[in-house]
């Protein structure tokens, strides 16, 4: 078993490699690549040291799952290179998750997407995985009519550059008012030290963000579900990890409180957390470094019929991205290859 993990040295591509072994994957042959200024680099993986190599040495060693943190670009570049050779690519970028022929795979909900000739399969964005793994049974259940989505994404959301601009901003501001501090190299237009900026991604002629653009048609490619109105909004929080969402569900068919809960902790991969008497509730500094996505606030929504409200949180880094490609390398490895 060769595996190729593409964009190592990065803070996904990292996490790749630590869930990997996490996993205990049974693995011959790693190649660790990475950008031309990575390379040489070492990297050691299971008390091994791997020496970085270029992209294209990556191809030519044919590997039979290359996994992708590397970027758009590079994956629209790269990933039917390898195609070509006969490997099988998990992309965590957004270059391939639209495509309608590439599957967009939450294992949990739609492994059964994936075929022997699906040769680029997609990791969904971060927001999306955990918000589909929670509405999946629901769905299944109760026919989902429309979504009402808020976000509030922590800044490794951004990678490093993210947690880079929180940590200097926290660390040099503190002693200053919160709004006249601005650090260069900025991941984001404004301050986020002590502020929430209702922005994630590129804005779009529409007025909406491309991050919410992603949780508008990534649902419902994943859920197999177009007719699903959507609409979202998104922010991003000075939180170093994890992601929260607050869900609101329009159902098409009437439902029980119990029932919800039922099939939330019966359903793989999901961790219920409701006890509002005793303040328990999904938070992202409890989420931090878990697989699980966390469900909790599970009340009814009395303004309209058949509502439901959910707060959604989970680790963006792990389940929103290494892991959820880790869980998408491994069903190739145990049903494909």
């Amino acid at each position: 078993m060769r595996i190729a993990v593409v964009g190592a040295t990065g803070l996904v591509g990292s996490k790749m490699l630590q869930v990997l072994d996490e996993q205990h994957i049974e693995i011959d042959e790693l190649i660790v690549a990475a950008s031309e200024r990575s390379v040489g680099k070492a990297i050691e993986f299971q008390g091994k040291v791997h020496q970085v190599v270029r992209v294209e040495e990556a191809i030519a060693a044919r590997p039979d799952i290359a996994i992708f943190s590397a970027g758009a670009s590079a994956a629209r570049q790269y990933a039917p290179l390898f195609a070509e050779q006969g490997t099988y690519v998990v992309d965590n970028s957004s270059a391939w998750r639209m495509e309608k022929d590439v599957p967009l795979v939450v294992p949990e909900i739609n492994a059964d997407t994936i075929t022997k000739d699906t040769h680029i399969i997609a990791n969904p964005n971060c927001s999306t995985i955990e918000m589909v793994l929670a509405l999946a049974p629901l769905h299944q259940a109760f026919d989902i009519k429309r979504l009402v989505i808020a976000t509030y994404q922590s800044v490794s959301g951004s990678g490093l550059k993210g947690i880079n601009q929180l940590n200097r901003e926290e660390s040099e501001t503190s002693h200053l008012s919160p709004f006249t501090s601005h650090l260069s190299p900025p991941a984001y237009p404004h301050q986020i030290y002590r502020n929430v900026l209702p922005h994630g991604g590129d804005f779009c002629e529409n007025g909406y963000t491309t991050e919410e653009e992603k949780l508008v048609n990534e649902t419902r490619k994943i859920l197999r579900a177009p007719q699903i109105a959507i609409t979202a909004t998104v922010c991003r929080v000075p939180v170093t990890g994890g992601h929260s969402e607050a869900v609101n569900v329009e159902f098409n068919k009437p439902f029980e409180l119990d029932e919800v809960r039922r099939l939330l902790e019966h359903y793989p991969g999901i961790v219920v957390q409701d006890d509002p008497a005793h303040n328990v509730y999904p938070m992202a500094i409890t989420a931090y470094d878990k697989d699980e996505v966390f469900v909790g606030r599970i009340r009814r929504d009395f303004s309209v019929e058949n509502g439901l409200n959910l707060w959604v949180v989970s680790d963006n880094i792990r389940k929103g991205a290494a892991t959820n490609a880790v869980q998408i390398a491994k069903y190739l490895i145990e049903n494909i290859l």
